[in-house]
């Protein structure tokens, strides 16, 4: 299994496709592993001409572990943020941007198309705003901009995120992760039962703890709005979401990025669908002539 030190932290990655290929950095969001990132896109976009990078956050997956880290619970999060105050946390979206960077100089890739999803989507931003001489292009799939005053996630959704497993038995685990895909998923593109067991299932066996408890909120209270970053993006951008979310409000980023293509079909909601997510992007095609170094 690959793994390399990004910004002083071990990550652990795949690496897809022909390395003289323009490559495409997957940022996967909250708690996720890299597989959550399905195997099809991955597959679709090599065979479309792209070198594919997917990772593991930290604290995730196979990735480095910050055991040891004390944060303040979800209830402390919340009044913080209801009083414009930024909560002390081990680590923040900008420090895992600055991972997704270091990723690329371990791999020696001077520039890539970077596509972040829900957290992912904001860890992207940062990128796209700090290291725009890095980026081909950059693509949020249902992310928001951090703007104190968007509605909240819906509650169901919330309990479903934050929820602790029953047990550690492979049984419950799997019926943890299927409620928690379909309570955050698309009603209007349900996943296939036997397709998103078998999905959930393989991420469980991959690593021995798929549901972090550690993690929580604390990258993304740390940080604040990125809206006024925009300017500072120099490079093509694309946007799929839904204005409404189950998790974030994502109306907002189409209104902070005017300039950014955005695909916004009802009902996306917080969820992969195949066949929007193998929908080619014209921000990736328009700089598919430059490759990474």
């Amino acid at each position: 299994m690959p793994e390399t030190k990004a910004n002083g932290v071990m990550i652990h990655y795949e690496d897809h496709g022909n390395p003289s290929d323009p490559a495409m950095l997957l940022i996967m969001g909250f708690g996720a592993q890299l597989t959550l990132w399905p195997d099809e896109l991955v597959e679709a976009l090599v065979a479309q001409g792209f070198r594919v990078i997917r990772y593991d956050n930290r604290d995730v997956g196979f990735s480095q572990k910050f055991t040891g880290d004390k944060e303040p619970g979800p209830v402390k999060l919340t009044l913080l943020k209801k009083i414009g105050l930024t909560p002390k946390v081990p680590y923040t979206l900008a420090d895992m941007a600055e991972d997704a960077v270091g990723l690329l100089d371990a791999l020696h890739i001077d520039r890539a198309h970077i596509v972040g999803a829900s957290m992912g989507g904001m860890i992207a931003q940062h990128v796209a705003a700090n290291h725009a001489d890095r980026c081909l292009s950059f693509t949020q799939i249902f992310s928001t901009t951090g703007k104190p005053k968007l509605p909240a996630a819906r509650k169901e959704a919330l309990q479903a995120l934050v929820k602790r497993p029953d047990s550690t038995e492979e049984a419950a685990l799997v019926a943890h992760g299927m409620h928690l895909a379909r309570t955050i998923g698309s009603p209007a593109y349900p996943a296939e039962e036997e397709r998103l067991r078998e999905r959930v299932q393989a991420s469980i066996r991959r690593c021995d703890d798929p549901y972090p408890a550690r993690l929580g909120p604390r990258p993304a209270a740390g940080t604040g709005r990125r809206v006024g970053r925009s300017d500072r993006r120099a490079c093509p951008r694309e946007r799929f979401s839904a204005g409404l979310d189950s998790i974030i409000a994502g109306a907002d980023s189409i209104a902070a990025q005017p300039r950014e293509r955005a695909f916004c079909p009802q009902k996306f909601f917080h969820g992969f669908i195949f066949a929007l997510a193998l929908r080619p992007s014209p921000a990736w095609s328009t700089r598919r002539g430059v490759a990474a170094r």
